[in-house]
């Protein structure tokens, strides 16, 4: 097009046109250019000095934009990297993953009028098996790279974690259990360890889970932080033979339940001073202290509280400086917070896959962000922990596992 020419449709009302041919404009006018640099010569220029190598034709791309869909001309290089517009940012992973789970659900036709706005605002179109299957194969590959890549170096701390989502599986929709392992290494940054998806949080599916970990080289491990679960508990107990912190925010969470409404704030001050202690000698006499003044009132939150007891001032034997962090699954939460609001848009998933692949895209950047941030933990402080005993190797506790008792 001439500018005549874009001047005329402005002139004959044909907006939508217009804005679909001026962008079509300025992205040649851009590749043009940037491709120029990289051969180092204008189109029909002669520059042999400059020049690094030749054009070569075009190849043609579909490029999906909010006037409409625009077939890019990309120019071709005889010889070097081959050109890729600037503008053509490939998506992060986690957009990726985001379309390829509203896809698939759309062409296996689990297709809702949630899932519609979504694909209309996102600009997707064109739903061919085709197309899904390319982008799943790649985001797959990454995803899979990223869950087994061998894990090198001790783990002192590991904190587990398991989010519930809606699958469809033989065409029912069940409810699945997404778990995340989350650990800091012993330079003191955190990572992302593992991720899976079973049918139930059962002790055996926790069990195979640890020791999946530990295939991949998870070793040093002195503490493990979770919410409560028998079958997880036990699953610890047998893998890593290392101490067990419960969340002690959740625990005050479920305590109050426990209690009426007017005593629902006694009991939570009574317990915040227990894991507030100076030491682990002081935790325990405030913990007696708390049941002797709360069991005329709350027979029921003393009697879980003394039952609780070890499990609950666990941290108290690591420095004093990890305290904070150790004691509840708090540091994971704005993680957690977006894996579920990925999962709330998406709502039902086509399969486990679409599960693990939009959970896993998203984990790996942000376990991306966590190598090049600032240390979770000082490496002076991580130095005391490392002294510590090590933990038993894989071989040593495999045979066991079938012995686990199944927690639903």
């Amino acid at each position: 097009m001439t500018v005549a020419d874009v001047v005329a449709q402005v002139g004959d009302g044909r907006l939508e046109d217009f804005l679909r041919a001026a962008v079509s404009l300025v992205a040649r006018e851009i590749m043009e250019a940037e491709v120029s640099v990289e051969v180092g010569a204008g189109r029909g220029e002669i520059a042999p000095g400059a020049r690094v190598t030749h054009r070569n034709g075009y190849r043609s791309r579909a490029w999906e934009t909010r006037v409409g869909e625009i077939d890019l001309l990309i120019p071709r290089k005889r010889s070097g990297d081959a050109y890729f517009p600037s503008f053509l940012e490939p998506r992060r992973r986690a957009e990726q993953a985001i379309v390829a789970v509203v896809m698939e659900a759309y062409v296996n036709g689990v297709s809702t009028r949630k899932v519609d706005r979504l694909v209309e605002q996102i600009g997707v179109e064109g739903m061919t098996k085709d197309r899904v299957s390319a982008i799943c194969r790649g985001l797959d590959g990454q995803v899979k790279q990223f869950r087994e890549r061998p894990l090198l170096g001790a783990y002192p701390y590991v904190w587990l974690d398991a989010k519930h989502v809606k699958v469809r599986d033989q065409g029912r929709v069940v409810s699945k259990a997404l778990v995340v392992a989350y650990a800091v290494h012993e330079t003191g940054c955190r990572e992302v360890i593992g991720l899976d998806i079973g049918e139930v949080e059962s002790g055996v599916f926790w069990t195979e889970f640890l020791l999946s970990l530990k295939r991949r080289g998870l070793a040093g491990t002195q503490l493990v932080i979770s919410d409560q679960h028998e079958g997880l508990k036990a699953a610890i107990a047998r893998v890593f033979c290392c101490p067990w912190q419960r969340c002690t925010v959740h625990f005050c969470r479920d305590m109050v339940m426990h209690c009426r409404r007017d005593q629902r704030g006694l009991v939570a001050a009574a317990l915040r001073e227990v894991f507030n202690a100076e030491n682990q000698a002081d935790a325990r006499a405030r913990v007696t202290q708390v049941i002797e003044k709360l069991t005329g009132t709350t027979p029921k939150v003393c009697a879980l509280l003394e039952a609780a007891e070890e499990d609950l001032i666990a941290f108290y034997a690591l420095p004093a400086d990890h305290w904070v962090k150790l004691r509840s699954t708090n540091p994971l939460e704005r993680v957690n917070k977006e894996i579920g609001r990925r999962s709330d848009v998406v709502g039902i998933f086509p399969n486990d896959a679409a599960a693990i692949r939009l959970a896993g895209a998203l984990l790996a950047e942000q376990n991306d962000e966590w190598a090049v941030a600032r240390r979770y933990l000082s490496v002076e402080s991580m130095a005391l922990v490392l002294t510590g005993p090590q933990d038993s190797p894989v071989e040593l506790i495999t045979p066991v596992v079938e012995e686990l008792p199944v927690a639903a």
